[in-house]
């Protein structure tokens, strides 16, 4: 059974153009979410999934050179471009992240994994999300390929297409969905790009945190927020974009 991780990128963020090049300790955004998710046990490969559009070129340039894998496809219609990214590299699993979450946790994702990899006899789909108990930024999708298959074939709607997943999880008559919960509810805790404000935030905590020997992990950055709450107050007013 193979595992493959797509993640999507793109230079065209309304909110934060050009997020995922954007510098963080030296390295690109799109460099620190790779070598976190190289560390996820359970993933066989990386694929980044971008467009075909010309701005996206530099992703191109950029992902080659850190040693994954690049697809390209339909800028709108992300799930066609899943959906092809997973049939060509003959994913058995699909694992779902984006390249706007640098402080995505090599832990939390091989655990939602790891659920999924438990259950996968009477689960199509298992993620973090369906109810929030971790930072959003964390976020950690994992879905079989037929289900892919289904939402690809199946699915009308644009922002069905525009999301991927909201086909599967808006249909629990047709798929069978499983969540991962923390024991500890940090749902309030903001850690993805999508803003300045966002940005500054994450700056900080690499500052504080990275060091090139090491990978800081999920409960590092839970203890820095709680010793600087300040931290917390700086993208604590931005309300995520509705689907």
């Amino acid at each position: 059974m193979k595992t493959v991780c797509i993640i999507q990128a793109r230079m065209g963020s309304t909110r934060l153009p050009g997020k995922v090049m954007l510098d963080l300790c030296g390295k690109t955004v799109l460099w620190h979410v790779i070598e976190r998710v190289k560390r996820v046990k359970n993933i066989d490969e990386i694929v980044i999934a971008t467009t075909t559009g010309k701005k996206d070129d530099v992703i191109v340039e950029e992902v080659l050179k850190y040693g994954a894998k690049v697809f390209r496809g339909s800028e709108e219609d992300v799930l066609s471009r899943y959906y092809y990214a997973a049939k060509e590299n003959k994913a058995d699993v699909v694992v779902r992240l984006t390249s706007d979450c640098p402080l995505i946790d090599p832990e939390v994702t091989n655990d939602v994994i790891d659920f999924y990899l438990n259950n996968n006899n009477n689960l199509d789909y298992v993620s973090n999300t369906l109810e929030r108990t971790f930072p959003r930024g964390l976020d950690t999708e994992v879905f079989s390929f037929e289900a892919l298959e289904k939402a690809f074939n199946e699915a009308t709607l644009q922002r069905d297409k525009e999301h991927v997943t909201p086909y599967i999880w808006d249909n629990p008559n047709k798929f069978s969905l499983g969540n991962y919960k923390n024991n500890v509810n940090y749902s309030h805790l903001r850690w993805t790009l999508d803003t300045e404000e966002d940005y500054e935030l994450i700056s900080r905590v690499y500052k504080e945190l990275f060091n090139n020997e090491h990978t800081f992990y999920f409960r590092e950055i839970i203890e820095l927020v709680e010793r600087k709450p300040e931290l917390h107050n700086i993208n604590a007013t931005i309300k995520q974009k509705r689907l």
